[in-house]
């Protein structure tokens, strides 16, 4: 299939993928946000204010060229994925404040994200103002995200045995989107591949890195617990790269497969030093059940 059809069908992709995560999630899961304040206002504050600031320092400092500069702080401005509460079950952190926080920095991703890529497509590129994510841009970020989190969460209220039986082919789905993304920019640009890797890598693993050490470290330093503080660090490391890849990529979007590189290189990386971190975390911390207290899906909470 011609690589512009599938980078044309992505957004529709991630559309089922959010819908996806939206029959994971209740209301409740909204409402969680007042039992956990410090851990939330932590990840909040780092999701909102310190990666972008982070980002930026480091795409200047590693010198990256215009396309991937925007790509990567695109990667800071994205949500936490869904990956963030595997890793968080693994070892041993809060996966109720996991999914609480995925889907409160989905909700406001259609807010923040148009703030943080129109700032850099304005600083970084010279035609910024065209290629930034306008009101009607933003209306497709919502129909993408919002909309369809929403549509999934009204279904598992209404219809929970359905949602049960959608779980498992949408997380499959969810895979098989990320794979198809990452072929898509790899076949759109294999003949730059190994200088935008050599040029993005160090600054992609470095981001990574600081992501996932303020993750944990500023919602200890505000008095959060270590269960509370590894879900944090779990959340702001790992990110949706298959959502900024789908913004970079989108035709109706940026419509450029040079920013979705870094979301590629950072999607890549993110498994390997998330388990890395884990490990290390599970040595220093203290290794407690992952079990919360929340129903799975279909069953009263």
């Amino acid at each position: 299939m011609d690589s512009e059809v599938i980078a044309a069908s992505l957004p529709y992709a991630l559309g089922v993928v959010m819908f996806g995560l939206g029959l994971s999630l209740t209301v409740d899961d909204f409402l969680r946000v007042g039992r956990h304040p410090r851990a939330v206002a932590a990840a909040l504050l780092c999701q909102l204010v310190v990666l972008p600031v982070v980002c930026f320092g480091l795409v200047l400092a590693f010198g990256l060229p215009p396309e991937p500069a925007v790509g990567l702080m695109l990667v800071a401005a994205s949500p936490g994925g869904p990956t963030a509460n595997l890793f968080s079950h693994l070892f041993g952190g809060h996966v109720a404040l996991n999914v609480t926080l995925t889907a409160v920095t989905s909700a406001l991703v259609v807010i923040t994200l148009p703030i943080v890529v129109n700032l850099s497509t304005a600083y970084f590129l010279a035609d910024g103002a065209e290629v930034g994510l306008q009101t009607g841009k933003v209306v497709q970020v919502f129909m993408i995200v919002v909309l369809p989190v929403a549509l999934g969460m009204l279904v598992r209220a209404r219809a929970p045995r359905v949602a049960r039986r959608l779980d498992g082919p949408v997380r499959v789905l969810s895979v098989v989107v990320l794979v198809v993304a990452i072929g898509t920019v790899l076949l759109g640009q294999r003949e730059n591949l190994a200088g935008y890797f050599v040029a993005v890598g160090a600054a992609a693993l470095a981001f990574n890195l600081v992501s996932l050490v303020a993750g944990y470290a500023v919602p200890r330093l505000v008095g959060a617990g270590h269960r509370e503080a590894v879900a944090v660090g779990f959340e702001i490391g790992i990110h949706n790269t298959a959502f900024a890849m789908t913004v970079a990529l989108g035709p109706a979007l940026l419509n450029n497969a040079e920013m979705a590189i870094p979301a590629v290189v950072y999607g890549v990386i993110m498994f390997f030093t998330a388990a890395g971190f884990g490990r290390l975390l599970t040595r220093r911390g203290p290794r407690r059940s992952a079990v919360d207290g929340r129903a799975p899906v279909g069953e009263p909470g």
